[in-house]
């Protein structure tokens, strides 16, 4: 399964809850504490590393706030074969 990570401005983000909304891994809420704007900005809760990075979130927000980073899996080792040269 895909993973990644976001990071949210929170002095940018004003609370609309549209990112909430448009999680389908439901690990974005409004934080506990007021931005400098006086706003309740969006928080990533995601302690068990359940984002996908799908960018959902960063597609509907209004003001960009949010920046997606996906975690690309190391390539699989080439498997090397011994070939006979009569």
């Amino acid at each position: 399964m895909a993973t990644g990570r976001i990071v949210i401005d929170v002095d940018r983000c004003k609370g609309c809850e549209l990112c909430l909304e448009a999680c389908p891994q439901d690990v974005i809420n409004l934080g506990d504490y007021f931005n400098a704007k006086g706003y309740r900005p969006a928080v990533l809760v995601d302690p068990k590393h359940e984002c996908t990075g799908c960018a959902l979130c960063a597609v509907v927000c209004p003001d960009g706030c949010i920046t997606v980073y996906r975690d690309v899996p190391a390539p699989r080792a080439t498997q090397v074969r011994e070939v006979a040269l009569a």
